[in-house]
């Protein structure tokens, strides 16, 4: 039993609707709250298109402030999207699954109101956290923009593929020179994202770790490194790059800098608080996820 659902009297419902099975989704999932006594602020665009009460429409900011939990309905990228604004607030979220890979979104739509109600009325979940990382620009020794990611900071050119040649510091010791098309640096949590693509480890998402990644290295002795989550990942450029480049926040975000500038990326101050069902089993969503089958 999880004392801390006693707290939820106000639920924020909070994702994008790519279509009208989601959309009704999020008008279900309301009335049932409602219906049971919880307060409810939907986020503004969603509450809009379903003509919900004055009183239920809010932004994000206006969740975060004031929700105890906050559900998400979509894919990993809804959570994304919405989990970088809501970090700072240290509001739990947890996420109806109506994308395709569901890493982030636990909760079955067709099983939605059994495990909503295993969470919110007996208090059936544990709440994981999950470290995030900031991307600084520093130029001229000033920091002119940051962004947050949950899953990855990537480093590349802002427009077409080039090999960009740059060096990478650890602690500001250097640790080594790469020429490539770019560098994922990863959290736990995004290690079966793009960094898995490019043939980055997979971390168990408690790990204190952070991967370097290289993208498409021109080198085959540039592997994969994984580093303490305390690291601070600082990045120079050499003077010939292209004079367009950019830090990607879990390709949402795009932060754009010059060769001049120097990128430093580190943990976070801001949390993810993910919400899961008591019997959530992370080596069963990859397995699920990957295709792992069992041999017997």
């Amino acid at each position: 039993m999880n004392e801390l659902h006693n707290s939820f009297k106000i639920i924020g419902l909070a994702g994008k609707p790519r279509n009208d099975v989601n959309l009704q989704m999020h008008k279900n999932v309301y009335h049932w709250l409602t219906e049971r006594g919880y307060r409810v602020l939907v986020e503004k665009e969603v509450a809009e298109k379903l003509e919900l009460p004055e009183h239920a429409l809010a932004t994000l900011e206006k969740i975060g402030q004031s929700a105890q939990l906050v559900i998400v309905i979509g894919g990993d990228g809804n959570m994304l999207g919405r989990a970088r604004i809501l970090a700072k607030y240290n509001i739990p979220l947890i996420g109806i699954n109506r994308g395709n890979l569901g890493f982030l979104t636990d909760i079955d739509p067709k099983n939605a109101y059994a495990q909503l109600e295993a969470c919110l009325e007996r208090g059936e979940f544990f709440v994981e956290e999950r470290f995030l990382l900031e991307a600084q620009i520093e130029r001229n020794g000033e920091i002119v923009a940051k962004g947050n990611a949950i899953n990855e900071a990537v480093i590349h050119p802002a427009k077409i593929a080039h090999m960009i040649d740059f060096h990478v510091y650890i602690n500001d010791k250097f640790a080594f020179s790469q020429r490539s098309d770019g560098l994922i640096v990863s959290t736990p949590t995004g290690s079966t994202a793009y960094s898995l693509s490019a043939g980055g480890p997979i971390l168990t998402p408690n790990l204190n770790a952070i991967a370097l990644v290289p993208m498409f290295p021109h080198t085959l002795s540039s592997r994969p490194l994984v580093i303490d989550g305390d690291s601070k990942i600082s990045i120079r450029f050499a003077e010939h790059n292209t004079s367009q480049l950019e830090v990607g926040c879990d390709s949402q975000i795009a932060l754009d800098f010059s060769p001049d500038d120097v990128v430093h990326i580190e943990k976070s101050e801001h949390k993810l608080r993910l919400l899961h069902l008591k019997n959530y089993n992370y080596y069963n969503v990859l397995s699920t996820k990957l295709g792992w089958l069992k041999n017997f």
